[in-house]
């Protein structure tokens, strides 16, 4: 026999279904919300490890950056350092050295011009092994735009970088202040010959995170601070050879003669 005689819906039964339907309406799109939010979650932290985790560009000096006359080619070894010379030259000298370091500037002054004429005759060749580790030094993080400026002009032309090298430490700026600007950077790199094409590497801060992780791997092969020099892989010490009368030139030419 039917429940309903008659045919009629019955009212209560009716509302408790359509209740029944909006309640599992309403948990349906809360749980694609949530759904939508745990995916959206998702997305943005690997977004972020990407981030992270990207190494960012590497420098690299081109074929056509080493065609110049004095035959000075450039190359960068996997350790990050520049390294500056000719070819068949005897001798390795391996400069490491943070722009911002007083003590770099003063191994500069008594080697500048030692370390340029022995890449010039080719007695040797130099790597400069340029890294930041005394971004707390300056406001602006100078350690660190400086080695992004020094990767820029060794790209733009090896041959001219030994001499900006020197123009740099001769205008470095005192620590706890501010650095130099990005423009003066440019301008430094300007008058030392390079093109206007260095401009936007240089304020652009290219190549951040590969100093961030050379920087790294150098202190953590026991590098302890800077400058530290190495001439055909032993390590020199004496303060007398480092920045006495004539720098380094007697060490350099003792390792040729070898």
């Amino acid at each position: 026999m039917s429940k309903n005689p008659g045919g009629k819906k019955n009212p209560l039964l009716a509302a408790d279904r359509a209740d029944r339907n909006r309640k599992i309406f309403i948990q349906v799109a809360v749980a694609a919300v949530l759904v939508a939010l745990i995916a959206a979650i998702g997305i943005g932290v690997a977004v972020k490890k990407a981030r992270r985790d990207d190494p960012g560009p590497s420098p690299a000096i081109a074929a056509a950056a080493n065609q110049n006359a004095s035959g000075i080619t450039g190359t960068i070894t996997d350790n990050g350092a520049i390294r500056i010379g000719k070819p068949d030259a005897k001798v390795t000298v391996r400069v490491v050295a943070d722009l911002q370091c007083p003590a770099c500037n003063a191994f500069e002054e008594a080697n500048g011009k030692v370390l340029d004429e022995a890449v010039q005759n080719g007695t040797a060749v130099v790597e400069y092994n340029v890294i930041a580790f005394l971004d707390k030094a300056s406001s602006t993080r100078y350690s660190t735009r400086a080695a992004n400026a020094s990767y820029c002009v060794a790209e733009a032309d090896p041959s001219k970088y030994v001499s900006w090298v020197s123009a740099m430490f001769a205008q470095q700026p005192p620590e706890g202040g501010a650095g130099l600007t990005d423009d003066k950077l440019v301008q430094i790199a300007k008058a030392a010959g390079y093109p206007d094409s260095v401009a936007s590497c240089i304020t652009d801060v290219k190549y951040d995170k590969y100093i961030q992780a050379r920087t790294d791997e150098v202190l953590n092969s026991g590098i302890k601070s800077t400058p530290s020099v190495f001439v055909n892989g032993k390590q020199i010490q004496s303060s007398q050879e480092l920045m006495g009368p004539g720098g380094l030139a007697p060490v350099i030419a003792a390792a040729a003669a070898q």
